[in-house]
C-alpha cells in the first residue's frame, strides 16, 4: 500500500451501523411528531391560553418560519463544522424549545418555544450529510428514504395522538413526550454516529441575511395580529408597521445580493423557470395555509351553531385522511410531472382547490364535507408543489439544483405561514360580538378567499422549460 492509500484509509469516514441508523430514524420520527401536534390541538391551545384565531395561528407559524430560516443554514453549518456536531447542538435547541412549550404559562413563552423547536427542520439535511459521508451512494439513498419516511410518519403519529395525550394528561404533554424522545434519540446519535470531518469554506455564514429575513416575517405576522385586534390600531401605526416591513425586506434583498455566500441566493430568481416556480409555489402554499387554519377552527366551533364541537382527538382523526393524502401526493407529484408536465398539474391544483373551497363556502353542514375538502386540497397542493420542485430541478444546471430547490422549500413554508395568518385575521375580523367567536360568515369569507388565492396561480402558468436526461440531455417546453 502506497502513502496515498494509507492516507485515504486513515482519513476515510467510518461506516455508519444499523444502530446509528435506527437512532437517526427514531429522531426523525420524534421530530415529525413534535412538528404536527399543533394542528389538531390548535383550538384547544387557543381556549387554554385565552387567545383568538390570529394569535393562535402564530403558534404553528412560529415553528414554520424558524424552519424556513434554519433549513438553508443547517446544511452550510453541517458542511463547515461537521454534520454530527451541528445536529447534536441543533437538537439541544429543539429540546429547550420543547421544554419551554411544555411549561409555557402564556402565549409569548409558547411562541419562543415554538421558534426554538422550528430549527428541527434543519435536522433532515444534517442527517443526509451524515448518511452520505458514511455510506456508499446506493446504501445512502435507501437510508435517506427511510429517514424521510419516518419524519413523514411522525406527522401522522402526532395527528393521531395529540388528542388522547392532551385530553388524557394535559396539553403540555403533547410537547413534553416527543421532546423526551428527542433527548433520548439525540443521546444515542451522539454515542453511535461516527464523527464526520468538516469541510473548510472561504465564505462566512450569512448571519445578517438570516436576521433580516426573520425580522421581516416576524414583524409582518405580528402586524396582522395587531391590526385585527378589537379596536385595531391607529392608521399611522399601521403605516409605520408597513414601512418597517418594507425596510426590512429591502435590506434583506440588498444583503442577499451582495453576500458572497447568501442564505438564499436571490440571483436564481433571474432564471425564468425559478421565479415562476416560486410564484406558483407561494400562491398554492398560501391557499393551503388558509385551509390549514380554517378547517380545525370550524370543526371545533360549538355544535349548537354552524360548528361540530369536535374534541382534539376527533379533529386529529378527521384530519388524518388529509395527512395520508399529503404523504401520497409527494410521491405522485414527481411521477405525474414527468408524464403530464408541471403546468398541467398546476392548473389541476388551482381548479381543484378553487372549486373545492367555493363549494365548501356554501356546503359545510356535515363533518364529511370538511374532511373531503381537506383531502382534496391537501392532495392537490402536494402534487402541484412537488411537480414544481421536480420541474425546477430538471430545468436548471446541475450545480444550481440545491440552491433553487432550497429557495422553493423556503417559499413553500413562508406561503403556508402567511396564508394561515391571513385566515386567522379574517376570522378575528368576523367575530360575533355576542359570543366572541368567529361568525359563520367569517368562515365563508375565508373559504372564498382561499379559493381565489388558489385560482391566482392560473395567472402565473406560462412556459416552463423542462430538461430530461437520458443518454443525452434535451430540452422541451411544456405550455399550459
Amino acid at each position: 500500500m502506497n502513502k496515498t492509500s494509507v492516507s485515504e484509509a486513515v482519513t476515510a469516514p467510518a461506516r455508519i451501523g444499523w444502530p446509528a441508523i435506527g437512532a437517526l430514524g427514531i429522531l426523525a420520527l420524534a421530530l415529525g411528531t413534535l412538528q404536527s401536534v399543533v394542528e389538531p390541538a390548535l383550538p384547544l391551545l387557543q381556549s387554554e391560553l385565552g387567545v383568538d384565531a390570529s394569535e393562535g395561528a402564530l403558534i404553528g407559524n412560529a415553528l414554520l418560519v424558524a424552519g424556513a430560516v434554519a433549513t438553508p443554514l443547517a446544511g452550510k453549518l453541517g458542511d463547515r463544522y461537521g454534520g454530527k456536531r451541528v445536529l447534536v447542538r441543533l437538537m439541544a435547541v429543539v429540546s429547550v424549545g420543547g421544554l419551554m412549550a411544555a411549561l409555557a404559562p402564556s402565549l409569548p413563552v409558547l411562541l419562543v418555544g415554538q421558534v426554538l423547536q422550528g430549527v428541527m427542520v434543519g435536522a433532515l439535511p444534517l442527517s443526509f450529510i451524515l448518511v452520505r459521508k458514511h455510506l456508499a451512494a446506493g446504501e445512502s439513498h435507501a437510508v435517506i428514504g427511510l429517514v424521510v419516511a419516518l419524519f413523514t410518519g411522525g406527522s401522522i403519529v402526532g395527528m393521531l395522538f395529540a388528542g388522547p395525550i392532551a385530553e388524557g394528561l394535559a396539553w403540555q404533554w403533547i410537547f413534553g413526550l416527543p421532546t423526551i424522545v428527542v433527548v433520548v434519540a439525540t443521546s444515542a446519535v451522539a454515542r453511535l454516529v461516527p464523527h464526520d470531518p468538516p469541510v473548510p469554506s472561504e465564505h462566512g455564514i450569512d448571519w445578517p441575511g438570516t436576521a433580516l429575513l426573520s425580522g421581516t416575517l416576524l414583524v409582518f405576522m405580528l402586524g396582522l395580529v395587531t391590526v385585527t385586534r378589537d379596536g385595531g390600531i391607529p392608521p399611522l401605526a399601521i403605516g409605520a408597521l408597513a414601512l418597517l416591513v418594507a425596510a426590512l425586506a429591502t435590506g434583506w434583498v440588498v444583503v442577499e445580493r451582495r453576500a458572497p455566500s447568501p442564505m438564499v441566493d436571490l440571483r436564481m430568481l433571474a432564471k425564468s423557470a425559478v421565479w415562476r416556480a416560486c410564484a406558483l409555489t407561494f400562491v398554492i402554499s398560501a391557499s393551503s395555509g388558509m385551509v390549514l387554519l380554517l378547517l380545525p377552527q370550524m370543526l371545533a366551533a360549538p355544535a349548537d351553531g354552524y360548528g361540530f364541537g369536535a374534541s382534539t382527538t376527533d379533529i386529529g382523526l378527521l384530519l388524518l385522511p388529509a395527512s395520508i393524502a399529503g404523504v401520497l401526493s409527494d410521491s405522485v407529484g414527481g411521477i405525474a410531472a414527468r408524464r403530464f408536465g408541471p403546468p398541467s398539474l398546476v392548473v389541476v391544483t388551482a381548479v381543484v382547490t378553487a372549486a373545492t373551497m367555493t363549494a365548501l363556502a356554501s356546503l359545510h353542514t356535515e363533518q364529511w364535507h370538511l374532511v373531503l375538502a381537506k383531502v382534496l386540497t391537501a392532495f392537490a397542493a402536494g402534487v402541484g408543489t412537488t411537480a414544481l420542485l421536480a420541474a425546477t430541478a430538471t430545468a436548471i444546471e446541475t450545480e444550481d439544483i440545491g440552491i433553487a430547490t432550497s429557495l422553493l422549500v423556503v417559499t413553500r413554508v413562508i406561503g403556508v405561514a402567511l396564508g394561515a395568518q391571513v385566515a386567522g385575521a379574517i376570522l378575528d375580523a368576523g367575530d360575533d360580538p355576542a359570543t366572541g367567536l368567529p361568525a359563520e360568515s367569517a368562515f365563508v369569507t375565508g373559504f372564498v378567499v382561499a379559493g381565489l388565492v388558489a385560482a391566482l396561480s392560473l395567472l402565473f402558468v406560462r412556459r416552463v422549460k423542462v430538461r430530461t436526461t437520458n443518454v443525452r440531455t434535451t430540452e422541451r417546453e411544456v405550455q399550459a
